[in-house]
């Protein structure tokens, strides 16, 4: 059975820098698309980005050349690294695997605000 476990949410000031972590647990990780979702009150959910199982990536319009996805297959985890951070950045950030795209974590909260 997967599981998502997600953290390194927070609350930052503008311009700062979070790292989010999912660690998935179950077999197959290592071969699965990885994404990266949030979703503000209010909104509905978004993709930010996704990294494939040959590590190319791709990012939401609004994120490119801030955040940053990354993966340890050997640790199961995926990363998110989050710069400049922005007010609209603010929401629950969620980990997903395309494998199990039913499977979702508990989700980690990221505020930015000053």
């Amino acid at each position: 059975q997967v599981q998502l476990v997600e953290s390194g949410g927070g609350l930052v000031q503008p311009g700062g820098s979070l790292r989010l972590s999912c660690i998935a647990s179950g077999s197959m990780f290592s071969i699965s698309v990885m994404r990266w979702y949030r979703q503000a009150p209010g909104k509905e959910r978004e993709l930010v980005a996704a990294i494939a199982t040959g590590d190319s990536t791709n990012y939401a319009d609004a994120v490119k050349g801030r955040f940053t996805i990354s993966r340890d297959k050997a640790k199961n985890t995926v990363y998110l690294q989050m710069n400049s951070l922005k007010p609209e950045d603010t929401a629950v950030y969620y980990c997903n695997s395309a494998l199990y795209p039913l499977v979702w974590g508990q989700g980690t909260q990221v505020t930015v605000s000053s």
